[in-house]
């Protein structure tokens, strides 16, 4: 077996299970808060869409996918980030969901030939990313992301040493689970340093539809790339979904974009790792890339979720609203978060996730010490009921 297997750490999930192992909690109906899985309706017209074209399952379907897809997608990106052109033909392309698809950019990415690869990733942050650093061969650095900079990428934590090995950096914005968006000044700083150490920028950017204001939508990389003049996207792949989007995760449809000259390597690499998406699913992902009317509903519920939990929180746990995303970051009190985590689902059969399982210790510090993820993705029913037991737990 590959010897780099045993590198890697628990899931989040696994870890959560072994902490709740054993436990009885009440008969209250269970809330779960832990994981971020979109529980909002599918849209009828992807449903439909995908039942239409059940015929495609007796066809083998092409890794690049169809023009009708791609061109589908590059359009939503135009739109979506002002982007006054983006070729469908080379800068676009299916993937089977995000998860899939920045896992692989990693192995398609990294030279193992340079001794001592590093791949950057954000602290607290999504565990593929370590896990795709470390399959790949490369060795994880951490940027910790605080409340104490307001959850900002502090770029100069790294050594010169270890930005002059750096081959990728993974970035999530809007962040899971901090809920941090990226301005254009830090794209700016993280673009130059890319050109003064020659890396790729791999933006994970699967929650950037869900955020408060209808108008002030989330910056992306290739946005501000573009108002940068980087129109080129020159070392810049953005990877997004429709799980988050369209409520739609078993779908397992996404889609990147960005420097034509990785994804006509990335799309070789994909061709011989074998995972083109069924035509079925990229019909049903065309009438999703095709349409906003759902995506606004979508904000709607969310919104009103945040505004019916966050201010019961706010007198017991260290939370605030998100500049965008379906979670709350919150601070709980007496600053343990996995004793927190197991006694409220003791008692109040309730489930969050310790942040410490989102982060790694970096720079003397594991910045997920003390918080939990709070996934508002039940209906707000549910989510105003799990705030009221919170309360009650918090003031026992």
């Amino acid at each position: 077996m590959n010897p780099r297997l045993d590198r890697l750490q628990p899931y989040p999930f696994e870890r959560l299970r072994a902490l709740l192992a054993g436990v009885a909690p009440p008969s209250d109906r269970p809330i779960r808060l832990s994981i971020g899985e979109p529980q909002h309706a599918t849209p009828a017209l992807v449903r439909t869409a995908l039942v239409d074209h059940l015929s495609g399952l007796s066809a083998y379907p092409g890794t690049a996918g169809l023009d009708a897809l791609r061109d589908s997608m590059a359009a939503w990106f135009r739109r979506r980030f002002k982007l006054p052109h983006l070729d469908a033909a080379t800068q676009v392309l299916p993937v089977s969901g995000t998860r899939e698809a920045l896992f692989a950019f990693a192995q398609a990415t990294v030279d193992t030939s340079r001794p001592g690869a590093v791949v950057v990733c954000p602290n607290p942050f999504y565990q593929i990313y370590e896990g795709a650093a470390l399959l790949a061969g490369a060795e994880p650095a951490f940027l910790n992301q605080t409340a104490r900079d307001d959850f900002a990428l502090d770029l100069e934590s790294l050594s010169v040493e270890e930005w002059r090995r750096t081959q990728l950096v993974y970035v999530c914005s809007p962040g899971n689970p901090t809920g941090h968006v990226l301005d254009r000044d830090a794209w700016r700083a993280l673009f130059e340093y890319a050109d003064r150490y020659g890396f790729v920028i791999a933006s994970d950017e699967c929650y950037s539809e869900i955020y408060p204001d209808e108008t002030q939508p989330p910056i992306g990389a290739l946005e501000a790339a573009h108002a940068l003049g980087r129109d080129t996207f020159h070392n810049i792949v953005v990877f997004t979904s429709l799980s988050k989007r369209s409520n739609a995760p078993g779908l397992r449809s996404g889609g990147v974009a960005g420097d034509a000259r990785l994804l006509k390597q990335f799309l070789l690499y994909r061709t011989y790792h074998g995972c083109a998406m069924s035509l079925p699913v990229q019909h049903a992902s065309i009438a999703a890339w095709s349409d906003e009317a759902h995506v606004r509903d979508n904000r709607a519920q969310y919104r009103d979720k945040f505004a019916a939990v966050t201010p019961v929180l706010a007198p017991v746990l260290a939370v605030r609203d998100p500049d965008a995303s379906f979670y709350l970051w919150a601070g709980v009190p007496g600053g343990d978060d996995e004793a927190f985590a197991r006694e409220l689902f003791t008692r109040m059969h309730v489930t969050v996730l310790p942040g410490r399982y989102l982060a790694r210790a970096a720079h003397g510090d594991n910045p997920g010490n003390g918080y939990v993820r709070i996934a508002l993705v039940p209906g707000i029913e549910d989510c105003v009921e799990a705030a009221r037991r919170i309360v009650e737990f918090c003031q026992q």
